[in-house]
């Protein structure tokens, strides 16, 4: 429905934990509308957690469609109220977001994930996922609990100025 502006670092939206969506109405279902065309109209964006376009609820939309580091691939991904349900491995790879727009960092995370939330039509939708599609999905529950990749970098060592920004 409508393309949103990304908030970017210092905005108070990406430091905060974000609230329940709750009951998904007319107005939860837009915002992950939203989330997707704001999302595709990104180049490069895999992910956008509602924090990201400066609202403060539990939402966002993942999609490593053709990217060159994923393994699994559920497509687009909206969850609302998602939660982690489990993780497993260990891996230390290189992370950027559209808030910050203007740096990336080698960020540890697990290297798979089991994540549960609810569809924009209300189901319960499980993710199992590996590699990138699950580093994307950690990335995005982190913006929900008012984290950013600079929070879980190791060092001032392991953040660097971005080259190229699209």
């Amino acid at each position: 429905m409508a393309v949103r502006p990304v908030v970017r670092l210092p905005d108070p939206v990406l430091s905060h934990p974000a609230g329940p969506v709750g009951p998904i109405d007319d107005a939860a279902r837009r915002l992950a509308t939203d989330l997707v065309d704001t999302m595709r109209a990104s180049p490069a964006c895999v992910g956008l957690a509602a924090p990201q376009i400066g609202v403060s609820l539990r939402a966002f939309v993942v999609d490593v469609t053709g990217h060159s580091k994923a393994r699994s691939c559920h497509g687009t991904v909206v969850l609302i109220d998602p939660e982690l349900v489990s993780y497993e491995g260990a891996e230390l790879a290189r992370e950027g977001c559209m808030s910050v727009p203007d740096l990336t960092g080698d960020v540890p995370r697990p290297t798979r994930v089991v994540v549960r939330g609810r569809a924009p039509d209300g189901s319960e939708v499980v993710v199992e996922a590996d590699a990138f599609e699950a580093r994307a999905l950690l990335h995005e529950l982190d913006h929900l609990d008012g984290r950013l990749f600079l929070d879980r970098v190791p060092g001032p060592a392991a953040v660097f100025q971005r080259r190229v920004y699209r």
